[in-house]
């Protein structure tokens, strides 16, 4: 973690608690060293920020290429050591994506990944994307699972005096199967629904989306 990210983990963090108090269960379950791949659910916006602020180490996010467009964004990402990825790409493109984040992980930081790919609008869990499987399939890193709960309520202008209740519930540390090889598409979603799996026992069941999605 560089100075300058102590700095703002020390400023906003607070002031996170005071504008979005939440409860965080179980940081007994994260490693204070050593490589780790964060996976949690996206619901909104903010919830990047709401995992950041509930970890004592720095996560390094991996985001969609498309907020890499932005003249506002792009400079903010990459001081946050963020690296870009596409939904949609080519195979080079996965596999350049890929390598940042065997970069990140051998030098031992903590990568966060939302396996859906993108923001759920009903707040229930999707279906995962394969990605998150396949890094950590490659590197043998330790998969870190995160059920987000509550910030779905936060929306219109009601919030400051309606404020819901946001849970952040960090479960245990896990590993998928090592692999060298190439995984065919029939593995990539069985360790995915895995994946997806330890995530939804971490949310209540109306957050879980449909149980055939995350089957083991």
């Amino acid at each position: 973690m560089t100075l300058s990210q102590k700095i703002v983990l020390a400023i906003c963090r607070p002031l996170l608690n005071i504008l979005f108090p939440r409860k965080v269960k179980g940081r007994e379950n994260i490693p204070l060293t050593g490589p780790l791949i964060v996976i949690a659910n996206h619901i909104h916006l903010l919830d990047p920020f709401f995992l950041l602020f509930s970890f004592p180490r720095w996560i390094n996010f991996m985001a969609k290429e498309e907020l890499f467009s932005s003249l506002l964004l792009r400079p903010v990402l990459r001081w946050a050591r963020s690296f870009s990825a596409r939904r949609r790409g080519k195979f080079e493109e996965k596999k350049k994506a890929i390598r940042s984040a065997k970069d990140m992980l051998d030098g031992g930081l903590i990568l966060g990944i939302f396996p859906e790919g993108s923001r759920s609008r009903d707040g229930k869990l999707r279906k995962g994307k394969p990605g998150s499987a396949v890094i950590a399939a490659k590197t043998n890193v330790s998969l870190l699972p995160v059920g987000i709960v509550g910030t779905d309520k936060i929306k219109g202008i009601s919030w400051p005096w309606n404020r819901p209740s946001i849970v952040i519930n960090i479960g245990k540390p896990f590993k998928l199967p090592p692999t060298d090889g190439k995984l065919s598409k029939s593995q990539m979603q069985l360790l995915t629904a895995q994946l997806m799996g330890e995530i939804a026992a971490l949310l209540p069941p109306e957050y879980q989306g449909t149980s055939k999605e995350h089957e083991d």
